[in-house]
């Protein structure tokens, strides 16, 4: 609709986009360190409301200037929620819990995305509420939903059980991190940076974040392109990888607590080696129909899906600590979003100079390699 009604082309949005993902990517790893050191109920709160703002600000603004730059604030904006949100949970259960809560909690980046998606598509195509404001809805309305969740969070949230009376649950410190001297902050960064798990499980998030966003954004033209299905069909058909995605995230949560005593490396292990298979077979079934696909591309989802959220969760919580959990959980968050960044120029590359099916041989050696430093510690954590 922007290019359509404003003249903007495709690398004008590819512009917006990119420099979203760059600002998405450096403050990750600056609110990490911020919502361990203020606690996450004022970095997320911040962060909110500085999306509330941009998106809003997009919605009467209509230059490619104001929104690269409101992109790139809006970027900063969300960074703030995935690190300080897993800081918020790590104080409330017990490590022996976190595989299956997290696994719940985690649904909320694949359903979220689902639900916003045709939210926002709504109003931003509905001809009968206001009707004049056309695309500037897609901006203003969910910027307005998401003014009331900030009240909300900012409202109800507490950091951790003992600001509200309740019995410390995970047996750390206690002491809340912005009274700590310089020195001690210090030397929680050193020791968690200094961790071999951190850059393990950072590394391997880069693996899947690349293969992720690629999945989201370049599924439906592969199937146009490659498979000759319709727009519509390939739009309806290449949603199966989120939707059945989902119970790859409730599942790696289960088998890491109940079957293997909280161990996260080896389920996210096994599942990048079947992705591996699934991604070389992918080209092998291209003339088998919709049906083979499908079966697939969800297959490939659920192994996708399930270490992307155990690494970005209960793992970032295992490694940092009550004392460095967001800033684990940014770093790792970090790392992956430059996979993120890098993957339309890998997507393009790929499916524009090698075809279709090098892009998916290329997955097979992403999670061969992913899958592979897994195994590399097999043993961490766990009870």
């Amino acid at each position: 609709m922007l290019i359509d009604e404003l003249g903007y082309t495709k690398n004008d949005m590819a512009i917006v986009l990119t420099v979203y993902s760059f600002a998405y990517m450096l403050g990750q790893f600056i609110n990490g360190y911020l919502s361990d050191r203020f606690g996450p109920r004022l970095i997320v709160s911040t962060g909110l409301v500085i999306a509330v703002v941009a998106n809003f600000t997009m919605g009467l603004m209509g230059s490619l200037a104001a929104f690269v730059f409101l992109m790139g604030v809006n970027g900063l904006g969300q960074s703030t929620g995935w690190s300080g949100l897993v800081k918020n949970m790590t104080p409330w259960f017990k490590p022996t819990e976190r595989g299956v809560v997290m696994s719940w909690w985690s649904t909320c980046y694949v359903v979220g995305a689902f639900l916003a998606t045709i939210f926002a598509t709504y109003w931003a195509t509905n001809e009968s509420i206001l009707v004049e404001w056309g695309w500037k809805r897609a901006f203003i309305i969910p910027a307005g939903l998401v003014a009331v969740i900030t009240l909300f969070y900012a409202t109800f949230t507490r950091n951790r059980p003992p600001d509200i009376g309740l019995p410390v649950l995970v047996k750390e410190e206690e002491e809340v991190d912005s009274t700590r001297t310089k020195s001690e902050r210090n030397h929680i960064i050193k020791t968690l940076v200094s961790k071999s798990e951190l850059w393990v499980a950072a590394f391997i998030y880069f693996t899947l974040k690349l293969t992720r966003y690629v999945f989201l954004f370049w599924l439906p033209l592969y199937m146009v392109e490659a498979l000759n299905y319709s727009s519509q069909t390939s739009g309806y058909l290449s949603s199966v990888y989120e939707l059945v995605g989902f119970f790859g995230v409730i599942a790696a949560g289960y088998i890491s607590d109940y079957l293997l005593r909280s161990k996260r490396f080896p389920v996210v292990a096994v599942m990048l080696f079947i992705m591996a298979i699934l991604c070389f077979i992918q080209p092998l079934i291209a003339d088998l129909g919709m049906v083979a696909i499908g079966i697939n591309i969800g297959l490939i989802g659920i192994m996708t899906y399930g270490p992307d959220s155990l690494i970005s969760g209960a793992t970032a919580m295992d490694i940092g600590g009550k004392r460095g959990a967001a800033m684990a959980a940014g770093i790792i968050n970090g790392v992956g979003s430059a996979g993120q960044l890098i993957s339309p120029i890998v997507a393009a590359y790929f499916s524009e100079l090698l075809g279709w099916n090098a892009l998916f041989y290329g997955f097979v050696i992403l999670s061969l390699l992913g899958g592979s430093l897994a195994v590399r510690k097999w043993n961490f954590g766990g009870i």
